[in-house]
């Protein structure tokens, strides 16, 4: 079985061209749990088109048929052949250690998100984002993978003083979804310690792009926006507008992902925990500015859209700004999309009114794409 890079190979200078060369001169076997969800099937994409072997775990709670469906559609054919699908839930073992066997690297991407949903059922979030991390990095384990990697996020800090956010400093957590990122760490961490399991923890900042789920009470606010705006719907905003966030385009969190997962093997980048944002701070007023005068281009009845106002929601977190030098350093990390760049690419330079219609069309039938993926096993 392949390991990640057995050299140093000066890997602070490496860059994620030079990973993905080496990725294609030496394919791995990669698992991708949550496949079908938002992030899961860009990582798919990606490794697919870099020539990598595929398999894919989720159980459709909030993934969706329609992106694998996408993605797949997308693909050439010698590379969808490369894919594996298994529909099935990382709350059981034997589930997990199935997907895991003959892996070479995992991205454990499968989770519930959201905190007010953590809020509103903080039992459905701990069975899946802690007894389902424990179950995934146990059959990790057991199946010898070399490099397991897997989804954090920026809510395990808190409410901690000063504007950016760096990895070892941590304030309480202010909602069970933040509480359950914070405990996969430490299991991470005793795994590495105990087991001697090479692991790699991503910490992501509101992560957006396209085949986000508009959709439902707990969606991110860039689609719901978009969505909203397309129907003119009201967008609503909590608080005066001034909570600020680390935006980061989905193809940089595919970076971080690759450069992880292909980290040397005991090198000081492994056993780690990055921030994963673009580095820089928007608020919640300037994103719905952004994202209206970009829509208006298309449809020039938004140029005065404003945004409704409704009380502070309990548990966000007021401010948030990834400091990513610890990244850049060690995993040779460089976000390549600020969020104007990626917000131009999540609405495909809608300027147009028929544009936009279309944008909104897919985004709806995305939401409620329920056709399962055909492929080759």
């Amino acid at each position: 079985m392949d390991t990640p890079r057995t050299s140093l190979s000066d890997s602070v200078t490496d860059t994620i061209d030079q990973v993905e060369a080496e990725l294609r001169a030496n394919p791995r076997k990669w698992l991708v749990t949550g496949v079908a969800g938002f992030i899961g099937s860009h990582l798919l994409a990606r490794l697919l088109a870099l020539g990598q072997t595929v398999v894919g775990l989720d159980n459709f709670e909030t993934g969706k048929a329609g992106n694998l469906n996408e993605v797949l559609s997308q693909a050439k054919a010698e590379d969808s052949r490369r894919f594996q699908f298994i529909e099935g839930d990382v709350r059981e073992l034997r589930v997990c250690r199935g997907a895991c066997e003959g892996v070479d690297i995992v991205l454990h991407e499968a989770g519930l998100g959201s905190v007010p949903r953590s809020i509103e059922n903080p039992i459905a979030t701990h069975e899946v984002n802690v007894s389902g991390f424990l179950n995934m990095i146990f059959a990790a384990r057991d199946s010898k993978v070399g490099r397991f990697v897997y989804a954090s996020s920026s809510s395990v800090y808190g409410e901690v003083p000063g504007q950016s956010k760096q990895e070892e400093i941590l304030g309480e957590p202010l909602s069970p979804y933040a509480l359950s990122k914070k405990i996969d760490e430490l299991y991470a961490k005793i795994f590495t310690q105990v087991y001697k399991v090479e692991s790699i923890g991503l910490r992501y900042f509101n992560v957006f792009g396209a085949r986000q789920d508009p959709e439902g009470p707990y969606a991110a606010v860039i689609p719901r926006w978009t969505a909203a705006l397309q129907a003119q719907k009201p967008c609503i905003i909590y608080g005066d507008g001034e909570t600020s966030r680390d935006f980061c385009y989905v193809e940089n969190v595919v970076q971080a992902n690759i450069l992880a997962g292909m980290a040397p093997a005991n090198s000081p980048a492994v056993n780690q925990i990055y921030n994963v944002g673009a580095g820089g701070e928007t608020s919640l007023n300037q994103l719905f500015t952004m994202i209206r005068d970009r829509l208006a281009e298309g449809d020039r009845r938004l140029r005065d859209a404003t945004a409704q106002r409704q009380p502070f929601r309990e548990g966000d977190i007021r401010r948030s700004l990834a400091d990513i030098s610890k990244a850049r350093k060690l995993l040779g990390y460089s976000p390549r999309f600020n969020v104007a760049a990626g917000l131009d690419k999540t609405l495909l330079g809608a300027t147009r009114a028929s544009d936009a219609a279309l944008l909104a069309t897919e985004m709806a039938a995305n939401a409620a794409a329920d056709v399962r993926p055909v492929h080759a096993a």
